[in-house]
């Protein structure tokens, strides 16, 4: 960075008593501008280096669930949580090394061997890809990574990815388009291009288990809000396995994240031209965000947050109880249609009404999301057995209640996973009651001493097929008054105890 001046030098020769201090000095400067320069240069090369070690989530244990009786209640205050909608406090920064002059010179090498595609995550596939990216759907199902015109990538990768959230389950991926995903050789191997695209595309299937709500969110609508938030609505989606009403089921939610008409790739013979494409969809668990592996430091908290404004969802604080006079928490009882459904709601809402709640009965609406969030979002308190309609939490208001009502069946471990844990990560308050043999309609059908009450291990061992058959198409629950009032008197407790000391 320095540089020769020779009227400068000529004045310091004219005055050598003033002179050598003043050169001194600028030598000394320019010594500090050179050493820092070097040293930026060490550390954005230091940063390159330690980011090319992949970062893997842990598997997920048991949740440790204080047992309150009948019921369990989870506790939100949990260090290793983000607070606020940030990611935890960082573990200690260990002291590294620069790297040495070799590493430096391996830098551009190990970026240009980077793979396409990252096929070591449990759950999902992803290739993301910078450069003349070419995309063909109708037919050949291919994207491309062309080198440029007049040379030679030198290598050539070639990927198969299904580009859906869930690809250790064989059963539904097995319908889902394969991708073919693979680097050219040679530039004059690429189809010309139909459309050039100035911002980035993102490729994605809609099909597998999409029509069940947890499952429209949990594979598709949460991956691609991880996926996709960073652009900021300037993103191309690509669609894969295209179910059209399904993209009109959710279209508040998809237009809030894409701001262009999307491409229906199984029927779009143009080659579609990018300089950045992700194919498949980013996810961690079920339910769930770990902010640590967002580059945006994504949150459940900032997704419920963006699923208000998608629906223009008003409320995003419960019932308080300085609020006007006279207004009671309003609580929600999930009705379902046909299994595990509440069979005596008309003994349970009059001990609800007498704790001191405003009691709504409603079941969600298979097409119209928005409506149905419109209620979620007026309650502060949520009821509902297990099952995927407990998804709707993610339309509560911030520290609200869900309450979730296990059947028999040995589901507890499933349910607090599934949808206690989620519930914290939303900043919700998560109360798990666990049902009684007498609250059971098994009894209807099954002698007490059947192994449906007595082993129910030997029911899973069967398969989930068999389990779902006796526990959840043939399970309805009678709730016994006496015993589940304490745990709505705690969910208006705890409702009074937010109201105290609210944070976000």
């Amino acid at each position: 960075m320095g540089y020769y001046n020779p009227k400068l030098v000529k004045r310091l020769k004219q005055q050598q008593s003033r002179g050598l201090g003043v050169g001194l000095i600028v030598g000394c400067l320019l010594v500090a501008m050179t050493y820092v320069a070097v040293l930026r240069t060490d550390i954005d090369l230091l940063s390159i280096l330690n980011s090319s070690s992949p970062i893997i989530a842990a598997p997920m244990d048991p949740p440790a669930v204080a047992n309150m009786t009948w019921f369990r209640q989870l506790d939100d205050e949990d260090d290793n949580q983000p607070q606020n909608g940030q990611p935890a406090a960082a573990a200690p920064s260990v002291k590294q090394r620069l790297p040495s002059t070799t590493e430096r010179a391996d830098v551009g090498a190990q970026r240009q061997s980077k793979p396409l595609c990252d096929l070591s995550e449990y759950r999902t596939d992803v290739c993301d890809m910078d450069g003349d990216i070419r995309i063909v759907g109708k037919g050949s199902s291919t994207v491309m990574l062309v080198p440029p015109n007049g040379s030679s990538s030198g290598t050539s990768e070639s990927w198969e990815v299904k580009p859906y959230a869930r690809k250790w389950d064989r059963t539904v991926t097995r319908n889902i388009r394969k991708v073919n995903v693979k680097s050219l050789q040679k530039h004059e191997e690429a189809p010309v291009c139909s459309v050039h695209h100035t911002v980035p595309g993102v490729l994605f299937a809609s099909a597998g288990y999409c029509g069940n709500i947890f499952h429209d969110v949990a594979d598709v609508l949460l991956p691609l809000f991880i996926t996709s938030r960073g652009f900021d609505g300037n993103v191309q989606f690509l669609v894969a396995n295209n179910q059209s009403w399904w993209f009109y089921k959710y279209h508040h939610i998809l237009q809030k994240l894409s701001s262009h008409e999307l491409i229906n790739y199984d029927h779009d013979d143009r080659v579609h031209c990018f300089k950045h494409v992700i194919v498949g969809l980013r996810a961690d668990n079920d339910l769930m965000i770990d902010a640590s592996r967002s580059a945006q430091g994504l949150s459940m908290l900032d997704f419920v947050r963006f699923l208000r404004s998608s629906y223009s969802l008003e409320r995003d604080r419960p019932w308080t109880a300085g609020g006007p006079p006279g207004r009671k928490p309003r609580l929600l009882f999930i009705a379902r249609g046909r299994s595990r459904r509440f069979v005596n709601l008309d003994e349970i809402v009059p001990v609800a009404e007498q704790v001191g709640f405003e009691v709504v009965m409603a079941e969600p609406s298979f097409m119209d999301v928005g409506r149905f969030a419109g209620t979620v979002n007026s309650c502060d308190v949520m009821v509902g057995v297990h099952g995927a309609g407990l998804t709707n939490m993610v339309f509560l208001p911030t520290n609200a209640v869900l309450i979730q009502v296990v059947p028999l069946a040995k589901l507890d471990w499933i349910a607090a996973n599934y949808y206690g844990e989620p519930a914290k990560g939303m900043k919700l308050r998560y109360l798990q009651y666990e049902i009684s043999e007498e609250e059971s309609t098994l009894l209807e059908l099954y002698p007490r001493d059947h192994k449906v009450f007595k082993d129910p291990d030997s029911i899973h061992k069967q398969g989930w097929k068999k389990m779902g058959e006796v526990y959840l198409r043939k399970q309805n629950v009678k709730l016994n008054v006496n015993r589940f009032r304490p745990v709505l008197e705690k969910a208006l407790q705890l409702l009074k105890e937010k109201a105290e000391h609210t944070t976000e």
